[in-house]
């Protein structure tokens, strides 16, 4: 199976002398396009510092990191910024909107860098996306004149935008309620299942269970992996027992 991204070895701390803590700790990890991957563990064990590393957000003490054959260290800042565009999409806890623009335009802003005198086909794009996740109705909207889910599927949107052959969520259900957190889970299964790579960071149990392979982390390692079938919607209960008994195994 083709490799999206590997990581080798990677280090990175934070702070200096005696206040250093190293919070990635040698881990390597790849993952597989078409994957569907989960990281769990205790707050400060790493978990984005790991995600913004393999993305190339954040650079690493040491360690390598390919993306697409590339490794991230040997390019520039503008071509590490047209590979993430291109190749990744990002969906965080409180998605990221500019308030002088309504959800459309917030939608379509990653898109135009690369096409600006195409609008009208991007935005047709957009509105195709936004009736996908069911807020077709909201694109004249302010952003604070939507739920915190609805905002959620908004960037949900703008994080495929350019087709990634990747997405990275950071606790993208943590601040919705259940219902809204399962419909988002819902929406990224569906983007999966049709080829795209989803790596989630989160401390739910249920967010983990919809996945393939939870990796636990703890004090900046890798300590303990946990493989699914795909999700068919009826074993839940089952996974997520396993995924919760793992993590007592394991003490996080």
């Amino acid at each position: 199976m083709k490799k999206v991204i590997i990581g080798e070895q990677l280090v990175k701390s934070f702070g200096e002398g005696n206040e250093q803590r190293r919070v990635l700790d040698q881990v390597s990890v790849e993952i597989n396009e078409g994957e569907f991957v989960a990281v769990m563990g205790p707050s400060g064990s790493g978990k984005s510092t790991l995600m913004f590393a393999l993305s190339g957000t954040d650079g690493i003490d040491s360690g390598t990191v390919m993306v697409d054959g590339k490794e991230l260290s040997t390019i520039g800042e503008n071509e590490l910024s047209d590979l993430r565009r291109r190749m990744m999409g990002f969906i965080f806890q409180q998605p990221t909107m500019l308030s002088n623009l309504n959800i459309l335009d917030n939608i379509i802003l990653p898109a135009m860098r690369d096409n600006r005198k195409n609008v009208v086909e991007i935005s047709q794009k957009a509105r195709a996306l936004m009736n996908r996740v069911g807020i077709t109705e909201l694109e004249k909207r302010d952003i604070k004149q939507v739920s915190g889910g609805q905002l959620q599927r908004a960037g949900i949107c703008r994080a495929l935008m350019n087709n990634p052959r990747i997405i990275f969520g950071d606790e993208p259900t943590g601040a919705l309620n259940s219902q809204s957190a399962q419909e988002i889970m819902d929406i990224l299964s569906e983007i999966n299942a049709e080829g795209t790579a989803v790596m989630l960071v989160t401390h739910d149990a249920k967010v983990a269970a919809r996945t393939e392979r939870v990796m636990f982390m703890r004090d900046g390692a890798i300590v303990n992996e946990l493989k699914f079938p795909k999700f068919e919607g009826t074993d839940m209960d089952g996974r997520v027992e396993e995924v919760t008994e793992r993590m007592r195994e394991i003490g996080i």
